[in-house]
C-alpha cells in the first residue's frame, strides 16, 4: 500500500496553522467601515483591464458588492492581510458576487458573510487565488452555504485557497466545465471540496481535513448539466468526522460524519495517489442520489442516478469504518465484523442500472475498479433493504484513463 505524502501537504499545513482559524473574536465594530463605499465605487465604475488594489486591513462591510464588468483583477496585500469583513453585513445574500468573465481575484480573506462568501456566476476563464473564506465562529448551521462558489463557469483555477465553517461547502464548483481545485485547504465545513454536476475537473494537491465529508463528486438531478470526468488525486483527506451542520433537506446534509471522498450519482471518476485515513464511516464511498434522503429525485427525465465507471488506485488507506455515523451501518459493522471491527475501506450503496446488466453482471466499462492492495468494497445492498450485505469479490478491472485537465491561460 502506497505511503504517499508530499512536500506541499506539509507547506499547507504550515499555511493553515499561521493564516487560519485565528480571527475568532475579531472587533470590526469601528473597522475602516468608510472604506465600503470607496470599493463598491471602484466595483461600479471599473473597466476591462482595471486591477483594483485593496490595502492591507479589516474592512467592514454591511451588504454585498458586485462586479459585472470583464477582465477585472481584484488584489489584497494577503489572505491574513486585507480582510473583507461581513459580520456586520444587513442585506445581500453574498459578501461578493461577480457576473463576469476573464477575472482574477487573490490575496484577501472573507470573512462571516450571511451568505455565500465569494460567488462566481456564469463566468469564463476565472482564477481564485490565496482567497481565504471563513466563519469565525466555527462550525454552524446559520452560517453561509458556500465559501468559494463559482458556478456555471468554464475555464476556473481554483488555487492556493483556503475555506473554513461553510454550513454546505468549503470549496464549491457547480454545473461548470473545465475546472482545477489545487493547493488548497478545506477545514470545519460540512463537505471540504465539492464538485457537483460538472465535466472535466482535476482536484489535487489538497488538504481536506475536519470537515464532515472530505471531497464529495456528486451529480444532482434538476440541474442545466450532468457532470462526468472528474479526476482526486494527490490528496490528503484525514479525520473528516465533524458533525453534518447542514441545513435538513438539502442534499449534503445526509453526508455522514466521517466520510473521506464521497461519489454520488457520477460517472468517469478517478481517485488515485490520496492519503485517505482516519473516517469514522468510510475512507471512501460510492452512492446513487436514491440512498441520500433527498426528496427532489424523481421529477427529471434522462437522469443517470447511477455511479459508474469508477477508478480506484494506489491510494494510502489509513483506519476507516470503526464508528459509522448511521445506525444501520453500526449494526451492520457489528454483525459482519464483530465488536471491534471495521467497515471496509470503500463503501458501495449497491444501486446499478439493471438495464445496462448482461447474465447479471455489469459490463466491463461500467463497473467500479478497485486496484489498491488489500482494499475491499462492502456492498451494502440498500436496493434490497441491506437483504444481502456481501463484501464484493471481483473488482480487479481497469479503465481508460481520464486526460489532464488543461486551462487556456
Amino acid at each position: 500500500m502506497t505511503t504517499f505524502k508530499t512536500g506541499l501537504v506539509l507547506v499547507l499545513s504550515a499555511v493553515l496553522v499561521a493564516c487560519g482559524g485565528g480571527n475568532e473574536g475579531r472587533d470590526i465594530s469601528d473597522a475602516n467601515a468608510d472604506y465600503q463605499t470607496t470599493l463598491m465605487e471602484q466595483l461600479i465604475d471599473a473597466q476591462p483591464g482595471d486591477v483594483i488594489e485593496i490595502p492591507a486591513g479589516v474592512f467592514s462591510f454591511d451588504r454585498s458588492l458586485s462586479l459585472t464588468v470583464d477582465g477585472v483583477t481584484i488584489r489584497g496585500a494577503g489572505m491574513d492581510e486585507t480582510i473583507l469583513s461581513f459580520a456586520n453585513q444587513t442585506s445581500g445574500a453574498e459578501g461578493l458576487l461577480v457576473t463576469a468573465s476573464d477575472f482574477t481575484i487573490e490575496d484577501l480573506a472573507i470573512e462571516d458573510t450571511r451568505g455565500d462568501a465569494l460567488k462566481v456566476n456564469e463566468g469564463e476563464n476565472i482564477i481564485i487565488r490565496r482567497v481565504r473564506t471563513e466563519w469565525t465562529n466555527g462550525p454552524d448551521t446559520n452560517n453561509g452555504a458556500y465559501g468559494i462558489y463559482p458556478v456555471q463557469t468554464r475555464n476556473t483555477l481554483v488555487e492556493g485557497v483556503i475555506a473554513i465553517g461553510a454550513s454546505d461547502a468549503g470549496i464549491y464548483v457547480g454545473q461548470s466545465e473545465n475546472v482545477i481545485v489545487r493547493d488548497s485547504i478545506a477545514e470545519y465545513n460540512v463537505a471540504g471540496i465539492e464538485i457537483e454536476n460538472t465535466i472535466g475537473a482535476d482536484v489535487y494537491g489538497n488538504i481536506a481535513r475536519h470537515n464532515t465529508g472530505g471531497i464529495l463528486v456528486f451529480n444532482m438531478p434538476n440541474l442545466p448539466q450532468p457532470g462526468h470526468s472528474t479526476r482526486v488525486y494527490r490528496n490528503d483527506v484525514q479525520e473528516n468526522n465533524t458533525n453534518n451542520f447542514g441545513h435538513p433537506g438539502t442534499p449534503v446534509a445526509s453526508v455522514p460524519a466521517g466520510s473521506g471522498i464521497v461519489i454520488n450519482s457520477n460517472d468517469r471518476v478517478e481517485i488515485f495517489d490520496n492519503v485517505i485515513a482516519d473516517h469514522r464511516t468510510a475512507n471512501i464511498i460510492i452512492s446513487s442520489v436514491y440512498s441520500t434522503g433527498y426528496a427532489d429525485i424523481s421529477v427529471q427525465e434522462n437522469f443517470d442516478p447511477y455511479p459508474e465507471t469508477i477508478l480506484i488506485m494506489n491510494n494510502a488507506l489509513g483506519e476507516g469504518g470503526g464508528n459509522p455515523d448511521v445506525a444501520a451501518l453500526q449494526a451492520l459493522r457489528v454483525m459482519m465484523f464483530g465488536l471491534t471491527g471495521n467497515i471496509p475501506d470503500v463503501l458501495w450503496d449497491g444501486y446499478v442500472n439493471s438495464d445496462l446488466l448482461v447474465d447479471g453482471m455489469m459490463p466491463a466499462d461500467y463497473r467500479i475498479c478497485i486496484d489498491n492492495g488489500d482494499a475491499q468494497m462492502l456492498n451494502v445492498d440498500n436496493p434490497n433493504d441491506n437483504a444481502d450485505p456481501h463484501i464484493v469479490e471481483d473488482t480487479s478491472c481497469t479503465h481508460e484513463r481520464l486526460p489532464e485537465v488543461v486551462l487556456p491561460f
